[in-house]
């Protein structure tokens, strides 16, 4: 969320209202585990002001010096700072409708392509599945390995109705406004935890950048075979094979196992909520 090019609405909690979206929280909460001047200068940079609340963090008690890579005590060390210590935060706190939509998701299976084009219809499939996968360091009790979860609207502990009626709400906003839809993982690439890597933020960076400037309008896309979306064979400062997550695995085989395995759990899970959908959304689901 910290980009120097463009302007900080919030940190975390959002709403979308006739007029427009608009920030709950006064304040920002990050992660704060291998924090780099290089990679979020920005946030970094707050871990060296006074006000900052730091969480979890070692420091050496003789000099005080930060050592944001130490995780003996827990990987879940976090930093509080007020939304003005961003330079181009937005004192407001509110802004206009959205013209893009990203989804984000966590695949620790590591064959899901980092940026995905979503029809209206395959968005609200993928809001209601709610896939992702919890990381130790923001999970109490959660060990070293990532654990695959399905969260509806990416919320459920917070949604009191079904989730297609949220689903319902988000589709007349994609349609009244004409927003563009986005998957975008930041999982793993060239295998599934403990073989592959995580995506460097440089290249999701980059993903997004492309796709909220209008870069990738401009590109020619494959089809996912499994779950029909809409894959960009290029993008600006990404290489191409990050863009066709099986040629970094080790062999072809054993990528289509693995995201098959995926495939089932998303169906298994769909069919809870099944019907309260419309068939245009269901049959959005993966096909095997």
């Amino acid at each position: 969320s910290a980009d120097p090019r463009r302007s900080l609405i919030g940190d975390d909690e959002h709403g979308w209202s006739d007029e427009g979206v608009f920030n709950f929280e006064g304040g920002c909460y990050a992660k704060a585990i291998n924090l780099s001047a290089t990679a979020e200068p920005e946030i970094h940079a707050c871990t060296r002001r006074f006000g900052t609340i730091l969480e979890n963090v070692i420091f050496d008690p003789v000099t005080r010096k930060l050592d944001l890579d130490d995780d003996e005590r827990t990987e879940n060390t976090r930093i509080s700072y007020p939304l003005e210590y961003i330079a181009n935060a937005m004192p407001e706190k509110r802004a206009g409708h959205p013209k893009n939509i990203i989804m984000l998701t966590c695949d620790a299976s590591g064959v899901m392509p980092p940026i995905a084009r979503l029809t209206p219809d395959q968005a609200l499939y993928h809001f209601i599945s709610g896939y992702t996968a919890k990381v130790s360091g923001t999970e109490i009790d959660l060990g070293k390995e990532p654990e695959i979860t399905f969260s509806a609207c990416f919320g459920a502990p917070f949604m009191v109705h079904h989730p297609a009626y949220y689903a319902d709400l988000l589709k007349n906003k994609i349609q009244r406004h004409n927003v563009n839809c986005w998957l975008v993982n930041t999982g793993w690439v060239g295998g599934q935890y403990g073989v592959g890597r995580r995506i460097s933020i440089k290249y999701t960076r980059a993903l997004l950048e492309a796709a909220l400037t209008g870069a990738l309008d401009k590109v020619e896309f494959y089809k996912d075979e499994v779950f029909g979306y809409s894959v960009p064979k290029t993008c600006p400062n990404v290489p191409d094979d990050v863009l066709y997550p099986w040629k970094s695995w080790p062999d072809k085989k054993s990528y289509d196992q693995r995201y098959k395995q995926l495939a089932s759990l998303y169906r298994e899970n769909f069919k809870k909520y099944a019907d309260g959908c419309s068939p245009e959304v269901c049959a959005c689901g993966p096909k095997l």
